[in-house]
């Protein structure tokens, strides 16, 4: 039997952050139409072969069945993002994930390497931008998880609340900026018009002559 090539970092799940309104879009983001499928799909695809497993934050299952890996879904319902970090941390079978937002298009495999290469340094391991940290885009481990949930349960719903509490590496700019010099794997898409801008540029994990930052 042919085994299936290895995954770079086993104790690793990576986790796809799905469970927002999508309000400024008008429809989920995670669904558009991109690349060589839906955003998600490449997102999944370009990630998969890195992690011990991959795991979508996101309240509907059904949803998402079709990417083809477990859905976690928030445990503290109506607490936006850190309440979807809260679901992967609980949900993750290894003592380390990989959190990025499902509307990031530019994704770059080298800096995600660099970015989980140093998990074991801290609780949290995260690059920092031209716009401050990026922690859609970071390293977590499930370590964290009582002092995530009790930043929730005191309501503080900002995803750099618990940081305080446990500790915290940060990848300089000037680092990033060495794998990814446009800070492009942080662009987010918020509304349509961003959308169609986006239309016509590589995506994730692809080599491109335009990947300006959004």
């Amino acid at each position: 039997m042919k085994r299936s090539r290895p995954v770079a970092f086993p104790d690793v799940t990576g986790v796809i952050l799905a469970g927002g309104q999508s309000s400024r879009m008008g429809s989920n983001k995670a669904l558009l139409p991109y690349g060589n499928g839906l955003l998600i799909e490449n997102i999944h695809r370009l990630l998969a072969p890195l992690f011990g497993e991959m795991l979508i934050a996101a309240n509907d299952r059904e949803t998402y069945a079709f990417v083809g890996c477990r859905v976690a879904p928030d445990r503290y319902r109506g607490l936006g993002a850190l309440a979807g970090l809260h679901a992967a941390l609980a949900g993750s079978r290894t003592p380390y994930i990989f959190a990025v937002a499902c509307d990031m298009p530019f994704l770059d495999l080298e800096l995600i390497r660099a970015l989980v290469a140093l998990r074991h340094e801290a609780d949290v391991v995260i690059p920092e931008g031209d716009m401050g940290p990026e922690p859609l885009h970071a390293v977590y481990a499930t370590a964290c998880l009582p002092q995530v949930e009790a930043a929730l349960q005191e309501n503080r719903r900002r995803l750099v609340s618990f940081f305080p509490a446990v500790r915290v590496l940060t990848m300089a700019p000037d680092r990033v900026a060495a794998l990814d010099p446009t800070f492009a794997s942080f662009c987010n898409v918020n509304t349509p018009a961003e959308y169609f801008a986006l239309r016509g540029r590589s995506f994730v994990g692809g080599a491109t002559a335009d990947r300006k930052r959004c």
